[in-house]
C-alpha cells in the first residue's frame, strides 16, 4: 500500500463524516440558506489567498521545474478556474462575487491557514504537499460522490458546483498523491510522522470548514469598530 494510500485509510472516518455533513447534504438536496452560502464564500475567498501563497512557498523549496510548473498551473487554476463554484454559490445566494470579497477569517478558517503556513515556512517540501493533499482530494470525493449521486440535472441550483469539482479526471489530487509518494519513500521515518500529522489535521480542519459555514461561525467576542 503507498503512503498515500494509508493516509487516506487513516483518513477514512473524517471523509465519511465530511459526506454527511449537513452543509454538504445540502449541496446534494440543493437547500442551503442564502446566509450560510455567503459565510462559506467569504472565508473560501480568503482561504484560497492563502493556499496561493503557500504554493508560493513550495516553489521556494522545489529544486526541479516539474515540481515548479505544478505549483505555478495551480495558482492559476485557483485565480482563473476556481471562481466558477464561488459564482455558483452567488447566484444561488443573490448576490454577486465582489460583495464577498475582504472579510475577517472566522475561527475555524484562521486555525486552517496558520496551521498551513507553519507547516509550509517550518517543513520541507514533502510536509507542504502533505498539508495541502486533504483541501483538492476531499473537494474531488465529495464532487464524484455527488455526481453518482444526485445525477442533478441543469435546474439543480449547485449543479455548476458538483461538476466542477466531481468532473475532473487527471487533477492536483493525483499529482500531489504521486509527488508525497515519492518523497516518503525516501526520507526518514521522523518525516514521515510529520507528514501523517499534517495531512490528518487538514482532514480534521476540512471538516470543520464546512461546519464553519454551516454554523455561520464568528468569534466568541464582537468587537466594536474602533472609531476613527
Amino acid at each position: 500500500m503507498s503512503f498515500t494510500a494509508s493516509l487516506r485509510r487513516q483518513a477514512d472516518g473524517i471523509f465519511e463524516a465530511i459526506f454527511n455533513h449537513p452543509f454538504v447534504r445540502g449541496i446534494a438536496e440543493g437547500k442551503l440558506q442564502r446566509e450560510q452560502l455567503i459565510h462559506y464564500v467569504k472565508q473560501d475567498f480568503e482561504y484560497l489567498n492563502a493556499y496561493m501563497r503557500i504554493y508560493g512557498l513550495a516553489i521556494s523549496k522545489s529544486t526541479s521545474r516539474k515540481d515548479i510548473a505544478v505549483f505555478n498551473e495551480q495558482i492559476s487554476f485557483i485565480l482563473h478556474s476556481e471562481i466558477h463554484p464561488h459564482q455558483n454559490f452567488c447566484q444561488a445566494a443573490g448576490v454577486t462575487y465582489e460583495e464577498l470579497q475582504g472579510y475577517p477569517l472566522a475561527p475555524s478558517a484562521h486555525h486552517y491557514i496558520r496551521h498551513m503556513l507553519t507547516a509550509a515556512y517550518e517543513g520541507s517540501l514533502g510536509e507542504i504537499m502533505a498539508v495541502l493533499l486533504p483541501c483538492p482530494w476531499t473537494y474531488l470525493e465529495i464532487g464524484q460522490r455527488l455526481l453518482e449521486e444526485v445525477r442533478p440535472s441543469e435546474s439543480h441550483p449547485f449543479y455548476e458546483w458538483i461538476h466542477f469539482y466531481g468532473g475532473q479526471s487527471m487533477t492536483v489530487t493525483d499529482q500531489f498523491r504521486e509527488r508525497v509518494d515519492a518523497w516518503a519513500e525516501t526520507t526518514t521515518e521522523l518525516e514521515r510522522a510529520r507528514m501523517t500529522e499534517h495531512f490528518m489535521l487538514s482532514c480534521q480542519l476540512e471538516y470543520l470548514f464546512w461546519d464553519m459555514a454551516y454554523k455561520l461561525e464568528e468569534w466568541p467576542v464582537q468587537l466594536e469598530a474602533a472609531a476613527l
